[in-house]
């Protein structure tokens, strides 16, 4: 995959849990050559949790990326204007993002950028990570996959048996995604075998 000259605006969302698997999944689109500009939202720019401070996965990220976090909606308003970005990515997507996404709330950087890219007509890649997108989110989730320009990382049921709502995005395809994203094509299949099969 090249994805030289490509600028992503990946978006990262509070599912502190998943941070490890996209961590090397961004660390992949830079050798790819993409230019990636990190974008938080407010509680990942702001919250220390069992996984990680803020300020060190801030400084982990940039670092990786080369480029300054984008973390307040001021800062994540040019994307639009400017046509700063040829996709967006939110990875991973907490159900908490995809319910204001889907009803148009616009209260973060990261649902700042993407209403921006939105405008533009360009893509947006979401990677889901939620306890509740087959329970009370299951209507937004819906929404999202019929939102024109719109791309889903394939996902599957996590842990069906102790969690029966919660869906998880495969990371390991999120740069194939994004490829074909790119391409204005959604990869398939959208819903995959639980990984761990």
């Amino acid at each position: 995959m090249e994805l030289s000259n490509v600028k992503i605006g990946f978006c990262i969302t509070g599912s502190f849990c998943t941070f490890d698997k996209v961590i090397p999944q961004i660390e992949r689109l830079v050798k790819s050559g993409a230019e990636v500009i990190p974008i938080f939202s407010y509680a990942v720019s702001n919250t220390d949790t069992r996984f990680t401070t803020a300020r060190d996965f801030r400084e982990k990220i940039g670092c990786i990326t080369g480029n300054n976090i984008i973390d307040t909606i001021v800062d994540a308003e040019p994307i639009g204007p400017k046509k700063l970005l040829d996709i967006v990515v939110i990875a991973p997507c907490t159900g908490n993002t995809l319910a204001k996404l889907a009803n148009g709330i616009t209260d973060t950087p990261v649902l700042m950028a993407t209403k921006a890219q939105l405008r533009n007509q360009k893509p947006v890649v979401i990677a889901i990570s939620t306890n509740d997108a087959l329970g009370n989110n299951a209507k937004n989730l819906g929404i999202i996959i019929n939102t024109k320009n719109i791309f889903m990382v394939p996902f599957y049921q996590d842990g069906p048996d102790f969690k029966g709502n919660s869906l998880l995005a495969d990371m390991d395809q999120l740069p194939k995604t994004i490829d074909l994203a790119l391409q204005k094509k959604q990869i398939q299949p959208i819903v995959i075998n639980d990984k761990s099969d």
